[in-house]
């Protein structure tokens, strides 16, 4: 695969590095006749970004062989290339981005002013393509707005905050709070709460009094890119426990970032349904429902995708209160924007299907062991 950058798109891209550099410590690429995409999930599995760039994007663009090729580098060498971003608006030029399968290389080159080139040699592993399943068109619940107004409303927050719940209040408002679990914490604890007026933003479609919370780490890293490139802002959601959608469209560019949300603990409702069909669940005391699968793309007769079924994790022994006391403890250790795995669903993962490719069969290995035994 050979593709070249020009002008302001290689800021783009190195914003578009950056965003995704607050979700996982690798990246994944994937040269397609759609164009590059470029991905990133984190350790949790319980947030997912993805970015395609389209053809257009480059001013020259070339598929290699073999195809389909997937590979995988490690976040930080991609990102000490773009690294500094006033610095490659001012000096760069032109981005040559070269992927050599049959020396399992990703060169890099930069093309700078007064003739100076910087080439940087990155070493990469194939992978399995890896895609968070979802589904716009089952979410109850969407707006869409400027990403500087939703900017403005989380500056309001500190740069600790774990996470933020985002509410449909009357008449069209939509509120943002500072999510505090404890109710004895909540006593302690300044409680910071923002409401929006429905004429800010640019479509909603709410259930009223519905709400959802997630991590604003990760949602901090998408706005940053939203705003600099003037793009408004999609949110797709559901009931508490299914994944939230924060979707960016361009003639050349598409963004996708999926978030897993907390479980409302006082609900009594139904388990949350994926593509119509309910998830199944445990007799667990938490809440933890982790789903994990890699799968490898077979060619098989051309049949419509059918609906994909989360796989369900085998239900782990029971645990003595000891440990039980030290998984306490590391929850009240883990890093903000990262939420704790028991707090969390964690996304379904499996490969994307397109038509002409398999169905996902409910039967598929799970390759990954169940989160409460994740260090």
């Amino acid at each position: 695969m050979k593709g070249v950058i020009t002008g302001g798109n290689v800021k783009v891209l190195g914003r578009a590095v950056h965003s995704l550099s607050r979700i996982g410590d690798e990246l994944y690429l994937e040269p397609t006749d759609g164009g590059l995409s470029l991905c990133s999930v984190n350790s949790s599995r319980s947030a997912f970004a993805s970015f395609l760039f389209a053809p257009l994007f480059f001013q020259l663009y070339q598929l290699g062989e073999p195809q389909p090729f997937r590979c995988k580098v490690l976040m930080k060498s991609f990102l000490g290339v773009f690294r500094s971003l006033p610095s490659l608006e001012k000096t760069v030029g032109k981005c040559l981005i070269l992927l050599k399968p049959s020396a399992n290389r990703l060169v890099l080159q930069l093309h700078c002013k007064y003739g100076v080139t910087k080439t940087h040699n990155l070493a990469f592993q194939e992978c399995e393509r890896l895609q968070a399943v979802f589904d716009v068109q089952h979410c109850a619940s969407s707006l869409c707005a400027p990403a500087r107004v939703l900017a403005e409303a989380v500056v309001h927050f500190p740069q600790t905050l774990a996470e933020v719940t985002l509410g449909a209040g009357p008449g069209g408002k939509i509120s943002l709070q500072n999510y505090v679990e404890d109710e004895m914490e909540l006593k302690k604890t300044m409680v910071t709460e923002l409401w929006l007026a429905e004429d800010e933003f640019q479509r909603v479609a709410v259930t009223p009094g519905s709400s959802i919370t997630f991590c604003l780490k990760e949602f901090r890293g998408l706005l940053t890119f939203a705003e600099a490139s003037n793009l408004p802002l999609t949110i797709h959601y559901d009931v508490p426990g299914r994944p939230v959608i924060f979707t960016l469209e361009d003639a050349v560019l598409e963004v996708h970032l999926v978030l897993a949300t907390l479980l409302d603990p006082k609900s009594d409702s139904q388990p949350p349904l994926a593509n119509g069909l309910p998830l199944p669940s445990d007799d667990l005391p938490d809440d933890l429902e982790s789903y994990m699968v890699a799968m490898e793309a077979e060619e098989e007769p051309e049949v419509p995708p059918s609906p994909t079924f989360p796989l369900h994790t085998p239900c782990p022994a029971q645990s003595d209160p000891e440990e039980e006391e030290e998984e306490e403890e590391e929850e009240e250790g883990a890093v903000p924007g990262t939420p704790p795995h028991k707090k969390f669903r964690s996304l379904f993962f499996g490969s994307v299907l397109t038509p002409g490719e398999q169905r996902l069969a409910p039967t598929q290995e799970v390759l990954a062991e169940d989160s409460d035994n994740d260090s």
